[in-house]
């Protein structure tokens, strides 16, 4: 069975661990040249590293994508190596559990930096790329909190809804250059980030985790689980898919209105 993105090249910010670090590696199995972006360094040059023992290619950028600086960099740096970029995975995301009288405007800002206009600067660098070529796949990490409210968390919900309807509108600006915009929405998964919330809320990990399990498959998320998910976005078989939010979280919006 072909690899589906083979002769391709993804750049994923956020891709140091988590949903990023497993989409880094399931890409570079299927095939493509990987550009691992992040502010983690330690932990983006260990997944470059498990690529390559694993016969992949791929390249680590250390990169604050909240600077357009640091976003043309990484840009410029892929298509030097790679010769071009066929997937942008705009996964880079961070969360601070208040409510919109608790959270600070510092904590306000930075999820919006990073959650939302880090997908402007990536995108306004890579759909001029993706558009003297042949077209390409854009995927954006929105969350399940996109499409509906949670409790205690005001500035991501907002950030994650932007991220929807952004990636809506640059579905139908950037079509007709066939390129295909969408986002993904993925429900509670087991990643640092998750478990961070535990702490930001002053609530047991155990407990928190154990919460997050309940909805109809009776558990979390797996970071290879949304991977898989991203990938089909990324490849050919949803050459039809544009403007779409794909929704993988286990059945825990199934019962929202």
């Amino acid at each position: 069975m072909a690899a589906q993105l083979e002769g391709k090249t993804a750049l994923i910010t956020g891709g140091a661990g988590g949903i990023g670090g497993a989409a880094a590696v399931l890409f570079a199995r299927e095939g493509a040249a990987v550009s691992v972006v992040d502010v983690n360094r330690e932990a983006g040059e260990a997944v470059v590293r498990e690529i390559s023992s694993a016969g992949g290619h791929a390249i680590f950028e250390c990169a604050d994508v909240t600077r357009a600086a640091d976003c043309r960099r990484v840009v410029e740096r892929t298509v030097k190596d790679f010769g071009g970029i066929h997937v942008l995975f705009n996964n880079a995301g961070i969360i601070r559990r208040a409510s919109v009288v608790e959270i600070s405007e510092e904590d306000w800002d930075a999820v919006m930096a990073v959650n939302v206009k880090s997908i402007f600067f990536m995108c306004r660098e890579v759909i001029p790329i993706m558009a003297k070529g042949r077209g390409g796949s854009i995927i954006n990490t929105a969350s399940g909190w996109g499409l509906a409210g949670g409790a205690r968390a005001a500035a991501y919900c907002a950030s994650k809804g932007a991220v929807v309807l952004m990636t809506k509108a640059m579905a139908i600006d950037h079509g007709c250059r066939n390129i295909r915009v969408n986002s993904i929405c993925p429900g509670d998964t087991d990643t640092p980030m998750l478990r961070s919330e535990a702490r930001q809320l002053g609530e047991t990990e155990g407990r928190f985790l154990s919460e997050a399990a309940k909805r109809p498959l009776g558990r979390m998320g797996r970071p290879e689980e949304i991977a898989r998910a991203a990938l089909y976005l990324a490849s050919d078989a949803a050459s039809f898919v544009t403007g779409t939010a794909l929704v993988v979280d286990g059945g825990g919006l199934a019962g929202s209105g």
